[in-house]
């Protein structure tokens, strides 16, 4: 009996020791990968991956390293690997029990190619038992990788760059003023007031605007008469009302000399005393802060004039100085100078754009033309005509954009540069033309110092595409009927706004279809998928092949099949 026994123990011991010499395969049941399909993100691939070791299986002497590996078509690319040690290793790896087994998580990411959309996610093992190399499988954890976030490629070709604005109005309000100054105390027009520049240059654009209606439109005359806040107030009255008549009565004789008959629209002040407190306040006089004070402490006119009488050391320089400057009658025509019309501006443009002013040829490159080329023609006139306006620059470098020649923007962007590098259009350029390049830092760095662009919000709502950050997309995309916004929609899972963007998106190209066949497979409409894909790949034959990889249509084989 005792000898049997001894023959248990030993065998007991012989598979103990064969336990603890020899790591067996591990099951993908021991893993699970977070997500499963993977997902590019920013232009990474990453994932989480949760293993165990089981009970009885990490040998007290082993050591085991384990490296995820994302396997494609045509090549293979490891993550960082991760090593964990037995218990009777002396080391500062992460010690698994041989008893219990244990759990651990490892973090991966891999740079995002087109090859790994289709690919599988390996976990390779290098074992040790004391200096003995232990042969254990690779294990298949994962799969694929869904790479719509990669379709940014694609969308931001047709994104908007920013457009530098004309300040072109059509109809701008004019205004010319003149005054007649009068001796104190009396009403009588002098010939030296009715002989000097700005009354004779009043006259001529009264004449000018009677002569060239087509050009310049009448809003009104005035005539504004005032006397001086000292004396009577009664006396002041009258002579203030007798200064507006003797005006008034010169300009309509005047005006009907060249057959004007318009109307003047008279007014008298009895006693100017917000013109005087504007004088004084921007005089030079000693005690003029005392004077401005009694003006804002008696409201009464009666009382100032005595106050300020009183102040016989300043009251000679207001009689020399200020009150002379407020017997007067103010002259004002209000009126419109109209520019051309739409029409006008482009049959000039033709006949000689150089008769044209800088806005009218903004306004007419950004406006009155519609095809690319023509606004490229229209701006390459301005910068030839106007060297030293920023804008002109700016907008070709959008318009390089829209072709696709980031070298031109370039030289666009740094001439503008070089005129107002602090303008928002330039910088917002600047970083959609860093965004298409992939430089992401450098994008950041412009678009906080485009906010005031027209095109702001779409190039940082692509940004944000790019840097996965989809909420922020999409809110800065909102309202905006592109590829890009539907993009960032569907990244965020907004679906019905996806569907609304794509249906009001303009000559929709081949991308718009494509994104249309994605929403179709994640709202689960088969047929919407088969004839989006089939308008994408006819458009744009690339699509077949992406078609045919991408984990979104894994479901839909039958369209799939069907695309030729």
């Amino acid at each position: 009996m005792k000898k049997i026994l001894n023959i248990a123990l030993v065998g007991m011991a012989l598979v103990a020791a064969t336990s603890c010499s020899k790591l067996g395969p591990l099951s993908a049941d021991n893993f699970k990968v977070t997500p499963t399909p993977l997902v590019t993100n920013a232009g990474v691939v990453q994932a989480t991956i949760n293993g165990s070791f089981p009970e009885k299986y990490m040998a007290k002497k082993a050591v085991v390293t384990v490296t995820p590996v994302l396997k494609y078509e045509g090549g293979e690319v490891e993550a960082a690997s991760q090593t964990f040690q037995g218990e009777k290793v002396l080391g500062n790896d992460q010690t698994i029990s041989y008893k219990m087994g244990g759990n651990y998580t490892m973090r991966s990411q891999w740079k995002y190619t087109p090859e790994m959309m289709r690919s599988d996610l390996y976990l390779r093992f290098t074992a040790k038992i004391g200096n003995k190399v232990q042969e254990v499988p690779e294990v298949k954890v994962g799969y694929g990788v869904v790479s719509t976030s990669d379709l940014l490629s694609r969308t931001l070709t047709s994104a908007n760059g920013a457009v530098a604005q004309d300040a072109f109005q059509r109809v701008i309000a004019q205004k010319q003023e003149s005054n007649i100054k009068f001796l104190i105390n009396q009403a009588q027009l002098r010939q030296s007031e009715l002989q000097s520049t700005n009354v004779k240059d009043f006259i001529a654009m009264l004449k000018e605007i009677n002569a060239d209606q087509e050009r310049l439109a009448l809003d009104g005359i005035e005539v504004s008469a005032y006397a001086s806040p000292d004396g009577g107030y009664a006396l002041n009255e009258k002579l203030a009302q007798n200064r507006q008549d003797a005006t008034t009565a010169y300009l309509k004789k005047q005006m009907k000399d060249f057959g004007m008959d318009n109307q003047v629209d008279a007014k008298y002040t009895a006693e100017d005393w917000d013109g005087f407190q504007q004088l004084v306040a921007a005089s030079n006089i000693q005690d003029k802060d005392v004077i401005l004070r009694v003006l804002s402490m008696y409201k009464d006119p009666e009382d100032r004039e005595q106050q300020i009488h009183a102040m016989s050391s300043v009251f000679t320089e207001l009689a020399d100085g200020i009150l002379p400057e407020l017997r007067r009658a103010r002259l004002t025509i209000n009126y419109q100078v109209i520019g051309r019309d739409d029409d006008q501006i482009v049959a000039q443009y033709k006949e000689d754009p150089k008769q044209l002013s800088l806005e009218e040829l903004l306004y007419g490159a950004n406006l009155l033309v519609e095809k690319n080329a023509d606004r490229e023609a229209w701006n390459n006139t301005i910068v030839s005509l106007f060297p030293n306006d920023y804008r002109a620059y700016n907008n070709l470098a959008s318009l390089a954009y829209a072709k696709g020649d980031l070298a031109a923007m370039q030289t666009a962007l740094d001439k503008a540069s070089k005129i107002k590098a602090d303008a928002a259009e330039v910088n917002t350029n600047r970083a959609l033309m860093a965004l298409a390049k992939g430089d992401y830092t450098t994008a950041q760095t412009f678009i906080g110092r485009g906010t005031a662009a027209d095109s702001y919000n779409e190039v940082l709502g692509n940004l944000n595409i790019a840097t996965g950050n989809y909420a922020a997309a999409a809110s800065a995309l909102k309202g905006k009927s592109t590829n890009s916004a539907a993009l960032a929609q569907i990244l965020s899972k907004d679906y019905s706004s996806a569907a609304k963007t794509l249906s009001n998106i303009k000559n929709g190209d081949a991308t718009t279809d494509y994104l249309s066949a994605i929403l179709s497979a994640r709202t689960n409409d088969a047929a919407g998928v088969a004839s989006n894909l089939a308008k994408a790949v006819a458009k744009d034959r690339t699509y077949l092949d992406r078609a045919k990889k991408d984990l979104e249509f894994a479901s839909f084989a039958g369209a799939l099949n069907s695309l030729r």
